[in-house]
């Protein structure tokens, strides 16, 4: 236990089972793939009736133990993620909200065929009315204009987050291990702080590490106990910035040409958008003060100072 995270090591359907019920705001869940991957201590190959029983009935779990106005995340292949979607909307009855598509810059290399470049992510809810914080996820605008939200836009339903490089300096020895960014805006969009969160397969412990970050509580279940003690060691590691972030975030609108409003948007950007993202802030600046030199020194020693 690490201040405000736990992680458990077990089976995602046996340690759910012990969870009362309406109890956790948000679950977030990549679990195995079915693709033969090796994890170790077991392999993701199950027949394929086999694995929608176990989808169905690790779902069921999760559904009892979210609170009504709770939200629930799972990443999936392209293979069973029409399955999967038919169980969360049919079998189940939750309440679908977005597919969300996560595009990245690097996957997997094909001769004959196209080399796939993305992972889906469904986003349900227990019930109709359901908590999403849409000002902690916003995007900088492209242009500043008086009638938009200076605060930033919708996100949107496609991601852009590179996976952790093996160069990363917080790549963990784990063969599917999800950017600190993306999961930081599913957390931050559906959860507040001290809110309980779940993540049924932990894995490399990023929702964990995420959530100790954002003052959130977070319990994680793994069912390899190598991938537990590697989480706890990361859990363990200085905090010096998530280790990726949605490249629209140093994005700097343009026609800020107002002095004063352009000033007070440079002061909030950081808070607004990089909070956590101390390497991309450093770019924010350099381009910010690029684009907007013409407009005199005063902005420039402005975005400096901050």
């Amino acid at each position: 236990m690490i201040a405000n995270t736990e992680i458990i090591c077990g089976d995602a359907i046996v340690e759910l089972k012990k969870f009362s019920s309406n109890s956790v705001s948000l679950i977030i869940a990549d679990p195995p793939y079915n693709l033969g991957k090796d994890y170790g201590n077991n392999h993701d190959l199950k027949e394929f009736d086999e694995y929608l029983d176990f989808t169905k009935r690790w779902l069921f779990e999760a559904k009892r133990v979210l609170k009504e106005d709770g939200t629930i995340y799972v990443f999936m292949g392209v293979r069973f993620v029409s399955y999967l979607y038919d169980i969360l909307d049919r079998k189940l009855e939750f309440f679908f909200n977005s597919w969300i598509n996560w595009h990245y810059t690097q996957g997997l290399g094909r001769t004959k065929g196209f080399s796939p470049r993305h992972d889906d992510i469904l986003m349900f809810t227990k019930s109709k009315e359901f908590n999403f914080y849409l000002d902690n996820i916003r995007v900088p605008q492209k242009y500043y204009r008086s009638r938009n939200n200076m605060r930033g836009a919708n996100p949107g339903d496609i991601w852009l987050f590179s996976h952790v490089h093996y160069c990363n300096g917080n790549r963990q020895k784990h063969p599917t291990q999800k950017p600190e960014g993306l999961i930081e805006r599913m957390v931050l969009a559906s959860s507040k702080e001290n809110d309980l969160i779940v993540d049924p397969f932990s894995g490399s412990g990023t929702t964990l590490r995420v959530c100790q970050q954002l003052e959130r509580q977070c319990i994680g279940i793994e069912l390899n106990p190598k991938y537990v003690e590697n989480t706890k060691s990361r859990l363990h590691q200085e905090f010096v910035g998530f280790d990726s972030v949605d490249e629209r975030m140093s994005r700097i609108p343009n026609d800020l040409n107002d002095d004063d409003m352009r000033n007070k948007y440079f002061e909030n950007h950081k808070k607004w958008f990089l909070n956590n993202h101390p390497d991309a802030l450093e770019n924010f600046k350099k381009e910010a003060s690029k684009k907007y030199k013409e407009k005199g020194k005063r902005t420039q020693n402005r975005i400096v100072r901050q």
